[in-house]
C-alpha cells in the first residue's frame, strides 16, 4: 500500500512538472533542431557578401608623428572610405591619412560606397537612413551608434549596417538571422540580451527539468510490474529458506 501511494505521489508530481515544463522543452527541441540543420555562415549573411573581399591599397600616407592633434596614439586602424584612406585613431578620431584633416562623420553616399565593397553587386539598394539608438531586442544591438541602415530589395529583407563615426562595415541582417535570433532567445531563456546563460529563469527550468527526468525514472522503478515480480520472487525464496 505504501509503495502504491508513493507511486501515485510521484506520478502526480511528474505529470504536473511535465505540463509546466512541456512548452519550454518543446522550444528547446525545436531550436536545437534548427541550429543543427542551419549553416552558421549563411546565418551570418556571408552568402550576401562579395567573396573574396577586395581590399584597396594606398601609398604616401602621413606618418603618425605628423598627426599631433590626437597624440598619444594607443590604437590605429587604416580604413578606406570612398577610395580615400583614413586613420581611425584611439577608436574615436577619423583622420584623413593623406591630408591629416579630421572627418567628423561619413555621409550617406559614403556609407553606400562602403557597403558596395562588401555586398553582392546584384543586390539593389532600396533605402538608407540613420539610426541613433536601438532597443535591447533590435537586430543591431550592441554595435556602434549612430549608424546607417541600408535596406535592399529582397524577399529576405536584407539590411546592412555601416558605422557613422568611422565608416566601418558592421554586419548583415536578414530573415534567417532573425529566426535564428528569436530561437536562440527561447533556447537561452535570456529575453533581454540573448547571450546570458546564467539567468535565474534558465537555472530554475534546468533544475526542474532534471527533477522531472529523475521523477520519471523513479516512477518506473517503484511501479514496474517486472521489478515487483523480481522483488516478490526474492521475498518468496527468502521465506522458503527460513
Amino acid at each position: 500500500m505504501a509503495s502504491r501511494k508513493l507511486a501515485l505521489s510521484i506520478r502526480k508530481t511528474h505529470r504536473y512538472l511535465g505540463l509546466f515544463l512541456g512548452l519550454q522543452f518543446l522550444l528547446w527541441t525545436i531550436s536545437g533542431l534548427y541550429f543543427s540543420w542551419t549553416n552558421i555562415d549563411e546565418i551570418h549573411g556571408d552568402h550576401f557578401k562579395q567573396v573574396p573581399l577586395s581590399e584597396p591599397s594606398f601609398s604616401d600616407l602621413l606618418g603618425t608623428s605628423k598627426i599631433e592633434a590626437v597624440n598619444p596614439i594607443t590604437s590605429l586602424e587604416l580604413i578606406a572610405i570612398a577610395d580615400k584612406p583614413y586613420y581611425w585613431i584611439n577608436k574615436k578620431d577619423l583622420i584623413n591619412a593623406k591630408t591629416g584633416l579630421r572627418k567628423l562623420e561619413i555621409t550617406p553616399e559614403e556609407a553606400l560606397e562602403v557597403a558596395s565593397r562588401y555586398m553582392r553587386t546584384d543586390l539593389k539598394v532600396n533605402s538608407i537612413h540613420q539610426i541613433d539608438s536601438v532597443g535591447p531586442h533590435h537586430e543591431y544591438r550592441g554595435k556602434p551608434l549612430p549608424a546607417y541602415e541600408i535596406s535592399y530589395e529582397s524577399a529576405e529583407n536584407i539590411k546592412a549596417y555601416v558605422a557613422l563615426a568611422n565608416g566601418a562595415f558592421q554586419t548583415v541582417r536578414h530573415r534567417e538571422w532573425r529566426w535564428f535570433d528569436f530561437l536562440w532567445m527561447t533556447h537561452t531563456m535570456d529575453y533581454q540580451s540573448r547571450d546570458n546563460f546564467n539567468t535565474i529563469v534558465l537555472r530554475a527550468f534546468s533544475l526542474l527539468g532534471l527533477i522531472t527526468v529523475v521523477s520519471g525514472f523513479t516512477l518506473w522503478f517503484v511501479s514496474s510490474p517486472s521489478l515487483r515480480k523480481v522483488k516478490g520472487s526474492k521475498s518468496n525464496r527468502s521465506r522458503n529458506s527460513v
